[in-house]
């Protein structure tokens, strides 16, 4: 399938410039973008899944949704443009079902990579320590105190979405999950 590889070229290429230059550039994401919905459209006139394996309407609402729920975390979560993009992107690529899974995996993976980087710079100790301080302030045991500055400084990681989508994007198209349930 060709859409297939055009996609996994562009989210490494958006890996890549996402980790070098924290930045996912519009090129990458609008190309994109264009050829997904081309790739797409071929489909639905020729009825041959040499191109793409959703049709056109598919790959728009894949578009809309994957795009309008990283819209809402743009608006709420202050995610980057880019990430927007790139996973609206991969919504035109992938088509609903596997474009909501895509982004769901991408949030659970760019998750992970964000504890596992605040635990290394802040340690297991002292980030344990604080979350159940925070905790029990909350429960109405403690006295809450104002993070220090250094404490602010360690929470304003950068996020590199990219690579999470990167990862994301193997685990649906390969069926991962699936491959790994059935080995066990």
């Amino acid at each position: 399938m060709i859409a297939t590889y055009v996609l996994l070229c562009l989210t490494v290429v958006a890996t890549l410039t996402d980790v070098s230059r924290q930045k996912i550039y519009n090129w990458t994401t609008y190309s994109g973008i264009a050829v997904a919905l081309l790739l797409s459209g071929i489909k639905t006139l020729l009825s041959s899944n040499v191109f793409s394996e959703i049709g056109l309407a598919e790959s728009l609402v894949g578009f809309a949704s994957c795009g309008g729920i990283m819209l809402i975390c743009f608006l709420l979560f202050q995610i980057g443009g880019g990430d927007v993009k790139l996973l609206a992107m991969m919504g035109a690529f992938l088509g609903l079902e596997s474009g909501i899974e895509t982004l769901l995996w991408t949030f659970v993976i760019g998750g992970a990579m964000a504890l596992v980087i605040l635990i290394w710079k802040m340690g297991l100790i002292k980030l344990f320590k604080r979350v159940l301080h925070q905790l029990m302030c909350r429960l109405g045991v403690g006295v809450w105190d104002e993070l220090s500055p250094d404490e602010k400084k360690q929470l304003k990681l950068p996020l590199y979405l990219a690579p999470a989508a990167f990862l994301a994007l193997l685990i649906v198209k390969f069926k991962a999950v699936e491959l790994v349930s059935q080995a066990i």
